[in-house]
């Protein structure tokens, strides 16, 4: 690879996220299990939108708001998602650019909505979370920016994406593409359901472009049809160059076919909001391989910045995370 002008190039859906309060008798109400990723229709987006109390609107996307998190260690990202050219579009546009993240995939003219995402946060800081994909769902090869992807160290790839047929295409092609140039892939799992839809597929992928995966315990033993977390661990590394695996309050275990590193969880402070932890870990654990630190440095570096996500709603930090960092010396 030539000298690379970005660390990360996150691919994944564009979407505004509306984060609300609520009890867990409302989840009951409408049939959600709590702490996974429901699909939605824009009606009932809209249903749901209007059952639930106050919120807070913020640009969000799983592979989004990794890539805000690398921005704000001081990283060069860049992300490739779909919006609408409609007023959520602009707001997504505006706050990605405005973090620091590289952003210029062409809006839909017409046609479906820039997508949202309906999250509501239980007394125990678990997420629940209705997605209408609208536009984010329509990301397509035409949207692959090859140079984008061939100047990047690291392919950030999320696993929502295997729910659109046609996406998934694309992202096969920009796999190739970023080996090809000489870069990593990386792969987040994102929800155990996902991983049941798409389990086939997902090992056909980490076994032919994934470098790094991502994922959480039920993630990776759904992956794996594992009994127990250790089987899977044990699974995993034969398989992949890197992976780490987030076990909430338990941290995180980092495995390779040679080593494996264990993680406390560091909370900084009172846990309200778990939204955003996988993703944010991600990004502490990109921007510490990306400039080549050892593994449980970047390990420390994603703990770090779940850290402190999860100690204030919202999937994106609230504080500058090379400040954090630069405290832990």
């Amino acid at each position: 690879m030539s000298e690379a002008r970005f660390d990360v190039v996150g691919i994944g859906s564009a979407i505004v996220d509306v984060l609300a309060h609520a009890e867990d008798v409302f989840l009951s109400k409408h049939d959600a299990p709590k702490g996974t990723m429901l699909m939605v229709d824009e009606n009932q987006s809209q249903a749901l939108y209007k059952d639930v109390g106050p919120v807070i609107e913020a640009s969000g996307g799983s592979a989004a708001n990794t890539m805000s998190g690398i921005a704000s260690f001081g990283g060069k990202p860049a992300f490739i998602g779909k919006t609408m050219d409609d007023q959520l579009g602009e707001i997504f546009a505006h706050d990605m650019r405005a973090v620091g993240v590289h952003y210029d995939t062409e809006p839909l003219s017409d046609g479906l909505a820039t997508a949202r995402c309906i999250i509501l946060v239980t007394p125990d800081a678990q997420r629940t979370m209705f997605t209408y994909l609208g536009a984010s769902g329509l990301l397509s090869a035409a949207d692959m920016d090859e140079d984008l992807i061939a100047s990047s160290k690291v392919l950030y790839i999320e696993g929502y994406q295997w729910d659109l047929p046609e996406t998934k295409k694309a992202i096969i092609g920009a796999c190739e593409t970023a080996t090809k140039s000489g870069g990593k892939v990386a792969l987040t799992l994102s929800d155990p359901f996902v991983v049941q839809r798409h389990r086939n597929d997902l090992l056909d992928l980490i076994n032919e472009h994934v470098d790094i995966v991502f994922a959480n315990e039920q993630e990776i033993t759904t992956l794996f049809l594992s009994n127990s977390f250790d089987e899977a661990v044990e699974a995993v590394g034969g398989l992949i160059e890197v992976a780490t695996l987030t076990r909430g309050a338990e941290g995180a275990v980092t495995v390779t076919k040679d080593s494996l590193i264990k993680t406390p969880a560091k909370p900084a402070g009172k846990v309200v909001d778990t939204t955003g932890a996988g993703d944010l870990y991600a990004a502490g654990f990109l921007f510490g391989y990306t400039r080549g630190d050892d593994l449980q440095t970047c390990a420390n570096l994603g703990a770090l910045a779940a850290g402190e996500v999860i100690c204030h709603m919202g999937a994106r930090p609230e504080v500058s995370l090379k400040d954090l960092a630069a405290k832990l010396g």
